[in-house]
């Protein structure tokens, strides 16, 4: 318990750990993700003599990755993108690796996401063992252990590290790497000079804020009476942010019309298109997810992601990895309950709200109505570690006089309530409030 060294690293954990890939596939679907981040901030603040924003994604995979659906969803994905500084190093156990610099400044030069097949053999060096999963998952064991130190010519004692390895290390890696931050935070400093109004934005995205500060006035208003869908209501609330936070961007899978999902001002984005914010993710709900995680990861944005709520399911995985990590992320999940119009059974969501609510460190918010559904947008969009599932209807919903913005945050509270005694106490979230509020008002006039 407590481990910094699991066999599952984790994210805020264990330093240096870059995301809690966890389960197998989800660590390339989030370094997608991280690829994606960095050449959208990169078109946002680079400017000429600037690269403020300049890196590579690299990530190590091997076989029980991509024999995952995710990877391959969000490797398809990377390729429509042509997010070309996205390098994987593939770990195929053969044999030994060669020549992997030159494969990777090859990947540079591509214009195109790469994989790179590094052949290798599992447990080399460990005669009885090397190239079985004898050794995945397991010690080797005293007596397999030495005599791979033997096969290996390895002289020195368990943990003993020649100093010839730690002066590499401080002069290739440490040295270079502090060398190379303070060069780059000169630059940002100069940055700020040349570029006030991007500066103050980057200063706060580098301080782990957002880009600009979202105000909960800066929503349109809404009076009691106004009758429509949470699904348009979350529209007109991400729009507003939207105006405000350019560091704001989302997307749906292949749904964004459906789920009221898409940024009004904008068109999609591509690799012609960098600066747009709507994203196209295609039927990769999973791949999504887990991209969506990479993007609040690499840090700078704030995002989010929609598809029917029956389909939360096929996303839950990376859900419960963005709860795990703390990360900030939004799913918009619509279509809520059996009001899901000509789909029938199958996209009628039964069991999916107890679900999500089961998920540690996860806000779930199912509003009642357009005021409500603005209230757990500002907590979304305000959040700073926990993510956010907004369960939203397809069909219109009556702002009630009892709803309040400022209560929602607290998960449950009184909308209506009779002066007379009483005996009962009706319970209701989303679509069933008016309902509930409805048999309430009229138990009083009988």
């Amino acid at each position: 318990w407590g481990s910094k060294t699991p066999g599952h690293p984790e994210f805020g954990h264990t330093v240096g750990v870059d995301a809690t890939s966890g389960p197998l596939g989800q660590g390339i679907a989030m370094a997608v993700g991280m690829a994606q981040a960095e050449r959208f901030l990169a078109s946002r603040y680079n400017k000429e003599g600037f690269p403020i924003f300049d890196h590579y994604t690299y990530v190590i995979a091997g076989d029980g990755c991509f024999m995952e659906g995710v990877s391959a969803e969000a490797s398809s994905y990377a390729g429509l993108q042509k997010l070309d500084k996205l390098i994987v190093l593939y770990d195929s156990n053969d044999i030994n690796i060669e020549a992997i610099n030159t494969a990777i400044e090859s990947a540079k030069a591509s214009g195109k996401p790469s994989l790179i097949e590094v052949k290798t053999v599992i447990g080399h060096g460990a005669p009885n063992k090397q190239g079985t999963n004898g050794v995945h998952g397991a010690p080797l064991g005293p007596d397999e252990t030495a005599a791979a130190r033997e096969n290996l010519g390895w002289n020195h004692a368990p943990f003993e590290i020649p100093k010839e390895v730690y002066a590499d290390f401080k002069e290739n890696t440490v040295d270079r790497g502090r060398q190379a931050y303070d060069t780059w935070v000169a630059l940002v400093d100069e940055y700020k000079q040349s570029y006030p109004e991007l500066g103050s934005e980057l200063a706060r995205i580098l301080e782990g804020k957002d880009a600009v500060e979202f105000q909960s006035s800066d929503f349109p208003a809404v009076g009691n009476g106004y009758s429509q869908a949470t699904r348009n209501s979350s529209q007109d609330a991400l729009n507003a942010i939207a105006d405000k936070v350019p560091t704001f961007l989302g997307g749906s899978a292949d749904l964004a019309h459906s789920n009221m999902t898409y940024i009004k001002s904008e068109g999609l984005q591509d690799d012609e298109h960098r600066l747009n914010r709507n994203i196209q993710f295609g039927v990769r709900e999973f791949a999504m997810g887990a991209i969506l995680n990479g993007m609040s990861l690499h840090g700078g944005l704030r995002v989010y992601g929609g598809t029917f709520f029956v389909f939360s399911d096929y996303v839950k995985a990376a859900v419960r990895l963005s709860a795990l990590q703390g990360l900030p992320v939004t799913y918009v999940f619509t279509h809520d309950s059996i009001a899901v119009g000509e789909d029938g059974p199958t996209h009628e969501p039964i069991e999916h709200l107890a679900g999500l609510r089961a998920i540690p460190n996860l806000n779930v918010y199912r509003p009642a109505d357009a005021r409500e559904t603005q209230a757990a947008w500002y907590q979304a969009i305000t959040s700073k570690s926990t993510p956010t599932a907004l369960v939203l209807t397809r069909q219109n919903l009556t702002v009630e006089e009892g709803t309040d913005f400022d209560k929602v945050s607290r998960g449950a509270y009184v909308v209506h309530e009779t002066a007379a005694d009483f005996d009962t106490i009706l319970l209701a979230s989303g679509s069933e409030v008016n309902l509930a509020v409805a048999s309430a008002k009229a138990l009083e006039s009988e």
